[in-house]
């Protein structure tokens, strides 16, 4: 009996949907992500606390390259990660405690971080969509209570069905148009 993949997908031409089997798996998701990346670019995470969006961020930052430890920004609301060579830094930012858009985030400068870094902002959604017309969206649902059914479908014991995670990846605007997003699955 083979192990099934950590990772499964359907692709679109502007979207992916993926299943995450694991944290391994989800920081892969992060590295491959980071591989379509470049300067200038916007993500914004999305997902439930515990979803994984720390985790993808990690998988970024080591594809991406950059130094430091990717940890939540939740108590900072951003972290600077530098290149380590001459690459994009990575911009982690963490909106949650933050109620207002853009003009309560304007004192971290986002707009002038986002030409020559890349920045993640988790739980950004309706606060900082206005800084790129071209962003990808990121959204992590946990299958927190999955039916057996859902349990079947996992090479792991029933309980570690809360560990699944269904990940889709939405291109917005000009710059991901043509961008093929099967390689994150």
């Amino acid at each position: 009996m083979s192990a099934q993949p950590d990772i499964t997908a359907t692709t679109t031409a502007t979207s992916a949907e993926l299943t995450v089997k694991t944290a391994d798996a989800m920081r892969e998701v992060g590295r491959r992500l980071a591989g379509l990346l470049r300067p200038g670019d916007l993500v914004l995470l999305t997902g439930e606390l515990g979803a994984g969006k720390t985790t993808l961020t990690r998988g970024l930052g080591e594809g991406l390259g950059v130094r430091g430890a990717v940890t939540s920004p939740t108590f900072v609301i951003a972290r600077v990660h530098p290149h380590l060579g001459g690459g994009p830094a990575l911009v982690h930012v963490d909106a949650y405690r933050l109620a207002g858009g853009l003009d309560e985030m304007e004192d971290l400068d986002l707009d002038v971080s986002l030409p020559e870094s890349v920045i993640v902002v988790e739980w950004g959604d309706g606060k900082v969509e206005e800084l790129s017309e071209d962003r990808l969206h990121v959204v992590i649902h946990r299958a927190v209570g999955a039916s057996a059914a859902d349990a079947a479908d996992v090479s792991h014991a029933a309980d570690d069905v809360d560990d699944v995670r269904s990940v889709r990846v939405t291109g917005v605007g000009a710059r991901w148009t043509g961008v093929d997003l099967s390689s994150l699955g």
